[in-house]
């Protein structure tokens, strides 16, 4: 007995693995998703390095979130357009040239810093290049995912396991960071980066993606963004989902902006210590995304969204009144975990929902809600951490993350009833003709 109970609790963890990982029975995106481990891990190197060099050369909050401002600017008056391109391009195509536009961006990072003549002025300049890639980087991204993994019933799996990618990415540069920098300065950083991205361009060269005619639009682009726009407004889950996201990134995502602040000035540390803050955030959305990609199913995911909202919320509240290291990264974990399974959360539900026509223009608005509106929120909060504090502009913050996360669970029950047909017509329910009493779609509780 002893014995079988042993086998049958290892082919158990055996299918659970193969669930986790399902995704990547697809060659394309198994190929992505190689070459992003490894590209991922210099971006999260430069976000530290760029941070701590502004800290370093100012020490001024307010242009930490200036030019964090600049680095995402563009995202939000650009995105829009660039979903119509992406909806009539070839996505595969658009993604090859924005990595390369992003590896000499790095590159020219790395050159100006190494030669210790970089100035906030250079880091402005150059995260304004950055975000208008990251404009169409991110729509074409998200709408080709879809694409990579053929299988729809994959799609959620494999947006948990990018969501995974990122936060492993996320848990190791931000530590390797922390020692380049004290060690050799922030220029190395830079150019690791630039050279990572090479590793992203080489796996989606080696992509076999079957061509797809391209049906050319007769109407003009602000015909089509009128109309992804009138899409994303009409349907009201869609604007529920992204108006909740757009919340949480204006006014509670700027704690990482304001993250060299509490590791300098109220832990007392230094590079490291920053490093290691990142890396909690890190571990606790690393953990939320792979108990997101061992979900069977994409039911039950609209009731996260304001649950781990709320506790995204709380948890910035309680890191910004810790004075107490371990405290601080014992939360920076709970936050990292809630906002990951917030952000996948919603990522999958809309690219679940949506027509597909029309994918490219609603993940521009869903790059627009995730980034586009950050900017604002670092510069407000750079702004106000100079005047009342950078704890008071946190707790501010993760008050209204609370908030809105309450407002959203009110419409819970409307935006079930809008989603069911879809979920139905697309086979994720059974149809109720058929007798079977179809499960609820965003009341199911999480674990089920």
């Amino acid at each position: 007995m002893p014995t079988e109970n042993h086998n049958s609790e290892q082919a158990r963890r055996r299918i659970n693995w193969q669930l986790i990982v399902r995704a990547l029975r697809h060659r394309n995106y198994r190929l992505f998703f190689g070459g992003q481990g490894i590209s991922l891990i210099g971006t999260w190197m430069t976000r530290v390095a760029t941070g701590w060099l502004v800290y370093r050369l100012t020490g001024s909050a307010f242009l930490l979130g200036l030019v964090s401002f600049a680095s995402q600017i563009p995202i939000l008056l650009l995105a829009p357009f660039a979903g119509v391109w992406v909806d009539r391009l070839n996505r595969h195509r658009v993604l090859v040239i924005t990595q390369i536009l992003s590896m000499l961006q790095s590159f020219a990072l790395a050159i100006l810093a190494l030669a210790h003549i970089i100035t906030v002025r250079d880091m402005i300049l150059l995260n304004l290049f950055q975000g208008a890639v990251n404009a169409f980087d991110m729509p074409a991204r998200q709408a080709f995912v879809i694409e990579m993994v053929e299988a729809p019933e994959d799609l959620g799996n494999a947006i948990a396991l990018n969501s995974s990618l990122v936060n492993a990415a996320r848990l190791v540069g931000p530590s390797i960071a922390g020692l380049i920098i004290a060690a050799l300065g922030e220029g190395y950083c830079f150019l690791i980066d630039g050279f990572s991205y090479m590793a992203v361009i080489a796996s989606l060269l080696a992509m076999t993606v079957a061509p797809k005619a391209i049906e050319r639009a007769r109407r003009s682009v602000t015909a089509e963004l009128r109309e992804g726009w009138d899409y994303v407004v009409g349907f009201r889950p869609i604007w529920s989902i992204l108006v909740l996201l757009a919340l949480i990134s204006l006014v509670g995502m700027p704690y990482t902006t304001l993250m060299p602040i509490f590791a300098g000035k109220i832990l007392h540390g230094g590079a490291h210590t920053l490093g290691f803050l990142m890396g909690a955030v890190g571990v606790g959305a690393l953990a939320g995304a792979v108990k997101l990609a061992a979900r069977p199913s994409v039911l039950g995911l609209g009731r996260l969204i304001p649950l781990t909202a709320a506790g995204f919320g709380a948890g910035i509240i309680v890191f910004s009144a810790s004075h107490w290291f371990w405290l601080s990264m014992l939360f920076l974990v709970a936050t990292g975990y809630c906002f990951m399974q917030q952000m996948a959360s919603s990522n999958t539900v809309l690219q679940t929902i949506v027509e597909h026509e029309k994918r490219g223009r609603v993940m521009s608005f869903y790059a627009m809600a995730f980034q586009g509106v950050a900017p604002f929120g670092s510069l407000i909060a750079g702004a106000a951490a100079s005047r009342i504090g950078a704890p008071k502009t946190l707790i501010i913050g993760g008050a209204l993350c609370v908030f809105g996360g309450a407002l959203f669970a009110l419409q819970l029950r409307t935006l079930r009833q809008l989603i069911r047909p879809i979920y139905q017509r697309i086979g994720i329910i059974p149809e109720l003709a058929t007798g079977i009493q179809a499960a609820s779609i965003l009341q199911q509780p999480p674990d089920d």
